[in-house]
C-alpha cells in the first residue's frame, strides 16, 4: 500500500495522476492497479468530482420505463394511468416525471370515456389473439384432401354459389361467379378433379366501370393459369349514386365468371351428388337422434 499519511504533497501528486488516468477513460480498478492504491476510501477521494467513463456505466433496466413514463405524462396521463400502463410504482413515476408540467384536469366523464376506450382496446387485442389462434388450429386440423373430399366440397360450394337449373328456365350447364380468389381456386381444383380441361372453360370479369379492368383480368388469368387474352369482354357495372360502395381500393378486382362448355351431363351429376349429400346427412342425423 502506498504511504501518503501526513504528506499533503504526495496526496496531491497522487490525485493528479489519478485524475489524469480517469480522464483517459480508466476504471477505478485500473487506476487502483496502476497507482497501487488498495484502500477504497482513498481511491474514491483521489478521483472525487471526476465522472466515470461512459463504458463503465451499467445500463439501467428502468431507463426504457422512465422514457415511456415521460412520454405518457406529456400526453396528459395521470400517475394512476401511467401506473396502469407500465405496471411500476407511483413513487418511481413521481421521480421520473416531477419536472414535467402537470396535465390539465379532465372532466370526469371524459376520463371515464378514455378509461373505457382503453379497456375496450385491450379486450379487442385479446380477442384478436384468440381469433388468430382458433383459425390457425382449425387450419392445421384439415391436412391434405383426397380427390373424393375435394369433389364433395366442390359440390357443396357449387350448389351454394353456382347457377342452377329451374323448371321454368332450363340452364343445365356449370356457371360460377365469385370475387374471392380462394373460392375461385377451390372451384378450379374441383373442376380438375372432375376432369374438365381448361380449354372447355370460358372466363369473363364482371367489374365496376371505374376499376382497372386490364389489371383485374391479369390477376384472374394468373390465378386460373390461362392467358388474359382468352378472356371474354368484361361486364362493366355502372355506378349507382344512391349506394355507398365499399369494394374499392387496390384489392378490388371484381368478380370472375367461369363457364364450362358442354357441361349439361356434368351439371346433372353435380345436382344428383348434392341431393345424395343431403340424403346421407339426413340419414346420419336420424340414426343419432334419441
Amino acid at each position: 500500500m502506498t504511504e501518503i499519511t501526513g504528506k499533503h504533497a504526495d496526496f496531491e501528486d497522487l490525485r493528479e495522476r489519478a485524475i489524469a488516468l480517469r480522464r483517459e477513460g480508466h476504471s477505478l480498478r485500473q487506476i487502483r492497479d496502476k497507482l497501487k492504491v488498495f484502500n477504497n476510501d482513498l481511491l474514491h477521494r483521489l478521483v472525487q468530482g471526476e465522472p466515470p467513463p461512459e463504458w463503465t456505466r451499467r445500463p439501467n433496466a428502468k431507463d426504457d420505463l422512465r422514457a415511456r413514463a415521460r412520454e405518457l405524462r406529456l400526453d396528459g396521463l395521470t400517475y394512476d394511468q401511467i401506473q396502469m400502463e407500465l405496471g411500476c410504482s407511483k413513487s418511481s413515476i413521481s421521480l421520473w416525471v416531477r419536472d414535467l408540467p402537470k396535465p390539465e384536469r379532465r372532466d370526469p366523464s371524459e376520463q371515464a370515456r378514455l378509461a373505457g376506450r382503453k379497456r375496450w382496446e385491450h379486450e379487442l387485442a385479446v380477442r384478436d389473439v384468440e381469433r388468430r389462434r382458433t383459425k390457425a388450429a382449425a387450419t392445421a386440423e384439415i391436412g391434405e384432401l383426397s380427390d373424393r373430399e375435394v369433389f364433395l366440397a366442390g359440390v357443396v360450394l357449387y350448389w351454394a354459389e353456382g347457377a342452377k337449373d329451374k323448371p321454368y328456365s332450363r340452364r343445365e350447364r356449370l356457371a360460377f361467379i365469385n370475387s374471392d380468389p380462394n373460392v375461385i381456386a377451390l372451384y378450379l381444383r374441383w373442376l380438375d378433379v372432375l376432369g374438365v380441361e381448361r380449354e372447355r372453360l370460358r372466363f369473363r370479369v364482371s367489374i365496376h366501370v371505374s376499376a382497372d379492368v386490364a389489371e383485374a383480368e391479369a390477376f384472374w388469368a394468373e390465378l386460373a393459369g390461362v392467358p388474359a387474352s382468352t378472356f371474354q369482354k368484361a361486364t362493366l357495372k355502372k355506378h349507382n349514386p344512391k349506394t355507398n360502395r365499399k369494394n374499392t381500393g387496390d384489392t378490388y378486382r371484381g368478380c370472375l365468371v367461369i363457364y364450362t362448355l358442354q357441361s349439361a351431363d356434368l351439371y346433372r351429376r353435380v345436382e344428383g351428388a348434392w341431393y345424395g349429400i343431403v340424403e346421407a346427412a339426413d340419414a346420419t342425423d336420424l340414426a343419432n337422434r334419441t
